[in-house]
């Protein structure tokens, strides 16, 4: 076997964590930084450093993937064994690995920043899951990296429990992204200032198991361009391609050709990607080039948060409050500004930089057709027609003129009536939970949404989609349950005291987050006032 070819193998349960297939690809086949040292410095020609975790005093499992666990082979009572622990919090590297930090660059809130890298994330390295393809567990908290700069390269329980989840709550809507495999307590404080107001206080430490085909990020290129290390670029794109993108790794085909296919189809992705954060109102918080998947996944979840009341102007992230950068309404444009800073970086190993431009143009077609796509079928009505984005676009300027949780709006829409002769009252009824002030639909407001309802009525009965058929497909696309902040941060303070039962019950109800699921209502309302002004639930920061 040679370079990136595929073991297709797939493994056998595997009962010992020394028993993991690993195939490091990435370090046998890249360089590395030739110097051992685990010191925080400036990593130059090499794509990552190796580096091991450092150990942590008491490692517990608090949580574990069983979707996550079952693709990677695992034996669920592995899982629940002490090694699985000792391994997944960092003191113990098993058989096979090759940990390593990569070296990557960014920008962040659009200046670029220079070196970054893997900062407090170490990759065990990649193992062949149960269908024979790779995939990298990279443990996030184990410690300090060279690229750690003056951190500690740890993360808190906070954090780690939110990654946690809402890496599979993403994967149970739909979404692509990162896997999470384990959430493993530290018995170690970690000292952090949350709000960055000069106040630092300990807090539990914490390392998540993160899953996924490949952690390399837009910024993985940046860097090397911006050096000017163009044949350690172009390394990394050959390996990318090869690795990541086999199917465009065609005989005969020039390296140009296939580099600019590659970015084609991350335009592509990255469109998807974006269209389903819009979908079910996910703001990612922080959309710097770093936090960027060149597979189209979403990737880091640092102060993210989930769209209660329908504001495209909100953002969850208070680094971000002057600016507004990466509020949920700009997040199309954002990814779109992080493609060109990617395709100005590939642009340095390529002298076809127009099928660089005609993808990158092709970006903003793929997330309008995808976008007007997810919402008429959202909407119930069928095939496109004439008028539907007109009648879209009344709505969503609509919803922001009261206070309306658009969760539980677009859930609850398949259940108003599109009878012609139905009253107001009886619009307005299903969707009685996901109004804030209900009292503000006694006047214009309420008027103008109950003649938007008879305007999508009447399109609905156009479309021609049997009631059921129609619910059925609106209710497809419209979740029910969705990782709340407030939900969130209930469980957070639950686990900070030793208890993890809202932490498990939340978790499996994210696994369905589609069904009704009977007796679970309270994780499907909407935010309570207390919640409004919370750390946590209105307000985070990047600090974990």
């Amino acid at each position: 076997m040679t370079g990136s070819e595929p073991l297709t193998a797939a493994p056998g349960v595997v009962t010992g964590l020394d028993e993991l297939p690993f195939d490091n690809r990435f370090t046998r086949e890249l360089p590395a930084d030739p110097d051992p040292s685990n010191r925080r410095r400036q990593v130059h020609g090499a794509l990552y450093s190796r580096v091991d975790p450092t150990p942590v005093a008491a490692p517990v499992t608090l949580a574990w993937s069983p979707e996550v666990a079952e693709l990677l082979g695992l034996d669920p009572e592995l899982c629940r064994s002490d090694d699985f622990a000792q391994v997944f919090g960092g003191n113990r590297v098993p058989a096979g690995a090759d940990p390593f930090a990569m070296s990557y660059g960014g920008h962040q809130f659009g200046s670029w920043a220079g070196q970054l890298g893997d900062g407090r994330a170490i990759a065990l390295g990649e193992v062949l899951d149960r269908d024979g393809r790779h995939q990298t567990l990279q443990l996030k908290g184990p410690g300090p990296t060279p690229y750690s700069r003056r951190a500690d390269g740890r993360a808190v329980l906070r954090s780690s429990l939110r990654e946690f989840l809402c890496s599979e709550a993403m994967h149970h809507l739909g979404i692509p992204t990162t896997r999470a495999l384990s959430l493993v307590t530290t018995g170690d404080q970690v000292l952090r200032d949350v709000m960055y107001d000069g106040h630092p206080a300990p807090e539990p430490g914490a390392v998540v198991c993160r899953v996924a085909p490949s952690f390399i990020r837009f910024g993985n290129f940046q860097l090397p361009a911006s050096r000017g290390e163009h044949d350690l670029l172009r390394r990394l794109a050959e390996f990318t391609i090869r690795a990541d993108f086999p199917h465009l790794d065609t005989a005969g085909a020039t390296f140009e050709t296939k580099l600019a296919a590659m970015f084609a189809e991350v335009c592509e992705r990255t469109a998807e990607l974006v269209v389903h954060w819009m979908r079910v109102g996910f703001v990612h918080g922080v959309l710097n080039t770093d936090n960027m998947s060149i597979l189209g996944l979403t990737i880091d979840y640092g102060p993210y948060g989930w769209l209660e009341s329908f504001d495209p102007a909100w953002t969850p992230n208070t680094t971000d409050a002057g600016t507004l950068r990466y509020r949920y309404g700009a997040q199309p444009q954002v990814a779109h500004w992080n493609l060109l800073q990617l395709a100005n970086a590939l642009a340095t190993v390529t002298d076809d930089h127009e099928a660089l431009q005609v993808a990158l143009d092709r970006y903003g077609d793929a997330y309008n057709e995808g976008f007007a796509a997810m919402t008429n079928e959202r909407l119930g009505w069928g095939a496109p027609r004439d008028g539907d984005d007109a009648l879209a676009a009344e709505l969503f300027s609509l919803l922001p003129r009261t206070e309306v949780d658009q969760v539980l709006f677009f859930r609850d829409l398949a259940g108003v009536p599109v009878d012609p002769a139905a009253t107001d009252d009886e619009l307005l009824a299903p969707l009685e939970a996901a109004w804030y002030q209900p009292e503000e639909l006694a006047g214009e407001v309420g008027q103008a949404m109950v003649g938007w309802l008879r305007a999508w009525a009447r399109r609905v009965v156009d479309g021609g989609l049997a009631d059921d058929e129609r619910r059925r497909r609106m209710d497809a696309l419209n979740p029910r349950f969705v990782l709340r902040n407030y939900l969130a941060q209930e469980a957070i303070d639950a686990a900070e005291q030793g208890d993890a039962a809202l932490l498990l019950e939340l978790f499996d109800v994210l696994r369905r987050p589609y069904d009704e699921q009977p007796g679970k209502e309270r994780f499907s309302a909407k935010r309570p006032d207390w919640a409004r002004q919370r750390v946590g639930c209105s307000m985070l920061s990047c600090s974990s």
